[in-house]
């Protein structure tokens, strides 16, 4: 009788492991998953703020890493995070395109002014963009902030996480695509 609730409650877990890995979209092509969809090809409009320049970006880059923060300017979290991305952002440099995005309504219900103002207090100086339409953060499922995304050099998803990371984190994670 106990084998069987070990066997039970171990094959309990693998069920809920599985789903879960199944909501997260990663199950192992080794276990008859299949490799992510590419990431559509998304331009949003940047913003002329310290270490970024006023225009356009495509992304994910094509043929090269990328490196998206998903980031608002009401975000505590956000903030804190930004001393780590700024280490990262040094330690990767020409890798991979380094990009933070924010989904508020720049032009509209927030200036661009506060979202510049935001970027220089927290020391911002790498390409900042708005995603306006959020066609970018629902195509890569952002559900948090802040959100971090690397997209392989195929457009594939290969890591992404809502939560603050530290330098080392970031780094490790765009690397292991660059390898």
């Amino acid at each position: 009788m106990e084998r069987r609730h070990l066997l039970a409650g171990i094959a309990s877990v693998g069920a809920l492991g599985g789903a879960g890995a199944v909501a997260m979209g990663a199950v192992p092509e080794a276990l008859g998953g299949s490799s992510a969809e590419a990431v559509e090809l998304t331009t949003i409009p940047t913003i002329d703020a310290p270490g970024s320049r006023e225009g356009e970006v495509t992304i994910p880059a094509e043929d090269q890493v990328t490196f998206v923060d998903f980031f608002g300017t009401w975000c505590p979290p956000c903030a804190e995070q930004m001393p780590a991305l700024a280490e990262a952002h040094d330690r990767i440099g020409d890798e991979a395109l380094f990009v933070s995005v924010t989904t508020e309504d720049v032009g509209g219900a927030v200036s661009e002014e506060t979202v510049v103002d935001w970027w220089r207090e927290h020391d911002g100086d790498w390409l900042v963009g708005a995603d306006v339409t959020a066609e970018l953060s629902s195509r890569v499922t952002v559900q948090g902030f802040p959100t971090a995304v690397v997209i392989d050099a195929d457009r594939r998803i290969a890591w992404k996480d809502s939560e603050v990371h530290t330098a080392d984190r970031i780094v490790e994670e765009i690397e292991n695509v660059l390898d």
